[in-house]
């Protein structure tokens, strides 16, 4: 297929009270590109995953990963790829390395070439000091990189990452960062999950927002935050007196409007710090006096606002 994952309508509805987890979602994800699905908990991230890793069954609607039918032929795509859940169930009894062994033997590796790829994969995700010790021994951090380890002990074409992240240190995400990037450039399509917008900002070469399991969002992280605006300047005034006459002032650079209070005002511009001198000479020779100015660039946040009435912090905490 020419995608590595295609979805038409689909959705999982619970018999109970009919409700929708995902509700009518249509995807394409291209070979060799980390998608990244954007959104709170409880919006149909985890649902939608499961769905393609063929853990539930669809409602409605057609699913093919690695051009693999997830109904028809669950067999075929559960052999073409890796999938780290936030919630998956590891031995804690065995080794890290035994674990990746086992994982090996499973997915049809030989013991002979199971123990250098669990090797490899352990130092690859900074696992090699604690491969010898049990898994009950290892901090949360620790057991979700194992886990991406074990995911991807059969080199799978697709690899899913169900908000891979979520209550790691700063050390553990940004090993884990360089680790998607490094797969990316080998040629493996990723499927990420997650509410972290530098995540997805930093990672994903496109970004699906979800909300209410339907797509209400998707494009590459440049040209969804391009959708909600031009970068603004924030400027803060030393004197709130001079807030009305600053706003015709700066009309002559951008599109000003009022801030949050009377010392600030923001300015909307075309092309961001390269219209700053511009606004402060303006400012300057019209005797205006001002404490800072900084350019604020759109953010996912700002187009998950706009596309869903709220902000995403607040929606996870909700």
């Amino acid at each position: 297929m020419s995608h590595a994952i295609v979805t038409r309508g689909l959705e999982k509805r619970y018999p109970k009270g009919g409700t929708y987890a995902v509700q009518g979602v249509d995807l394409a994800v291209d070979h060799g590109e980390v998608y990244g699905f954007l959104g709170p908990n409880g919006a149909g991230k985890s649902t939608m995953v499961r769905l393609l890793v063929t853990l539930l069954r669809p409602s409605a609607g057609t699913a093919h990963v690695a051009g693999h039918d997830v109904v028809k032929d669950p067999a075929g795509v559960r052999a073409s790829i890796g999938v780290a859940l936030q919630d998956a169930a590891i031995d804690p009894l065995m080794t890290g390395r035994e674990l990746l062994e086992l994982q090996a033997v499973l997915h049809g590796l030989s013991r002979r070439a199971s123990a250098p790829r669990g090797a490899l994969l352990l130092e690859r995700v900074g696992l090699s000091d604690a491969g010898d010790k049990r898994v009950g021994e290892y901090s949360g951090g620790m057991r979700r990189r194992l886990d991406l380890a074990m995911a991807l002990i059969h080199e799978p074409r697709v690899l899913f990452l169900d908000e891979p992240t979520t209550g790691l240190d700063p050390s553990s995400r940004l090993l884990l960062w360089d680790e998607v990037r490094r797969l990316r450039d080998q040629g493996t399509t990723v499927f990420l999950t997650t509410q972290y917008l530098e995540e997805a900002d930093q990672l994903a070469d496109r970004v699906g927002i979800i909300a209410g399991g339907q797509l209400v969002a998707e494009d590459t992280p440049e040209a969804l935050k391009a959708q909600v605006g031009h970068p603004h300047v924030h400027v803060v005034l030393t004197n709130a007196a001079d807030r009305e006459r600053s706003l015709q002032v700066a009309s002559a650079v951008g599109d000003p409007r009022p801030g949050v209070t009377d010392h600030c005002l923001d300015v909307s511009v075309q092309d961001g710090s390269l219209e700053l001198p511009a606004l402060v000479r303006a400012l300057d020779d019209a005797g205006i006096a001002v404490a800072s100015l900084d350019v604020v660039r759109p953010t996912l946040d700002d187009v998950f606002l706009q596309k869903t009435g709220a902000h995403l912090a607040e929606e996870a905490v909700a």
